[in-house]
C-alpha cells in the first residue's frame, strides 16, 4: 500500500540512498498525472508524487480559492500506479516562517516575459519558487513534467541550469480526452457542453499544424483569432507560434520547427494547450 507522508524530516528518512523519480503535483489527479508516475515507475525508480495547491504561483485568487481538491480519490488512484510515496506538506513544510525565498526576478528572461509570462505576471517566479523548495525537500535524480504546460517545463529546465542541480528533467506527451482535449485538472470546471466546446483548443492546434507548410504564422493566427471571436463564451489571451527553445514569436513558416501555444477562457475556466508544429520538409 502507498504511503503517505506530511512532514519532510519523515519523507527524508524514507528517501535515504534511494534513486527517485519525483512527479510534482496539485492535485486532482488525472490520467496524465498517471502516465508520469507509471513513466517513473517503468524505470525502476522510487517514486514519490506530491500534492501541494501553491498559493505563489495563482495571480488570481478566485482561481486559487477555486483550484478542485480530491485528495481521497488521488491516493486511490495513485495506488493503483507504481507509486512509493505520496507527499502532502502542510504550506509550513514548503514555506517555514525562516525560510529565506530566492525572488527569481528576470533570471529566466526571454521565456518568462511572453505568452504565460506576460498574462500572469509573478507565475513563473511562484513556480521555480515551489519547484526548487521540492527539489531541497525530496533531492530526486529524475522528475517529470507534462508538456501541456510546454512554457513551464522550459522554466523549470532553465531553473536546474541556473542552480546546477543534478536533476534529470523528463517531460512526457500531453495525454488526451478522446475528443482531444488535453486533460486538465481545471476541466472538472467545465459544463459537459464547454467540455465539447473546450476542443476548439485541440482543433486550433491541428489547424496550425496542418496548415504550416502552405501558409504564414499571421495568417493561421489571424484565422484562428477569427474562429474563438465567433462564439461570446470564449475569450481568446493568446495564440502564438514561437521558436521552442527561445519562445521568441515566428513570423515566417520557412522555419522548420515551432510549437504552437494557446490560451483562452471559456466562462471562467482558463485552458492552456500547446503541439509541435514541423514543416513538410522536416
Amino acid at each position: 500500500m502507498v504511503q503517505v507522508i506530511k512532514k519532510n524530516n519523515q519523507l527524508q528518512d524514507v528517501l535515504i540512498d534511494k534513486r527517485v523519480g519525483f512527479v510534482p503535483t496539485m492535485g486532482a489527479l488525472h490520467e496524465g498525472h498517471m502516465s508520469l508516475v507509471e513513466e517513473s515507475a517503468k524505470r525502476g525508480l522510487f517514486t514519490v508524487v506530491s500534492i501541494f495547491v501553491n498559493p505563489t504561483q495563482f495571480n488570481n485568487k478566485e482561481d486559487f480559492e477555486l483550484y478542485p481538491t480530491h485528495l481521497e480519490r488521488d491516493v486511490a488512484m495513485l495506488e493503483k500506479t507504481g507509486c512509493d510515496i505520496i507527499y502532502t506538506p502542510q504550506k509550513d513544510q514548503i514555506y517555514p516562517e525562516d525560510l529565506v525565498m530566492e525572488v527569481y526576478d528576470h533570471e529566466f528572461y526571454p521565456v518568462d516575459s511572453v505568452l504565460e509570462g506576460k498574462h500572469r505576471p509573478g507565475h513563473f517566479k511562484g513556480v521555480a519558487q515551489v519547484v526548487h523548495r521540492l527539489f531541497e525537500i525530496v533531492k530526486p535524480q529524475y522528475a517529470f513534467f507534462g508538456e501541456k504546460d510546454y512554457q513551464q517545463l522550459a522554466i523549470i529546465r532553465l531553473l536546474c541550469k541556473k542552480l546546477s542541480l543534478p536533476i534529470e528533467i523528463i517531460g512526457m506527451p500531453t495525454i488526451r480526452e478522446k475528443n482531444g482535449l488535453a486533460m486538465s485538472s481545471r476541466n472538472e470546471r467545465l459544463s459537459e457542453a464547454q467540455k465539447e466546446k473546450a476542443t476548439l483548443l485541440y482543433k486550433s492546434l491541428c489547424y496550425a499544424a496542418e496548415s504550416f507548410a502552405t501558409k504564414q504564422p499571421q495568417e493561421i493566427k489571424d484565422s484562428i483569432e477569427k474562429h474563438f471571436s465567433s462564439d461570446d463564451e470564449w475569450e481568446l489571451e493568446y495564440f502564438e507560434m514561437v521558436n521552442p527553445d527561445t519562445f521568441e514569436t515566428i513570423d515566417s513558416n520557412a522555419t522548420k520547427h515551432a510549437r504552437a501555444l494557446v490560451a483562452a477562457t471559456l466562462g471562467k475556466v482558463r485552458l492552456i494547450d500547446n503541439m509541435k508544429v514541423t514543416s513538410h520538409e522536416v
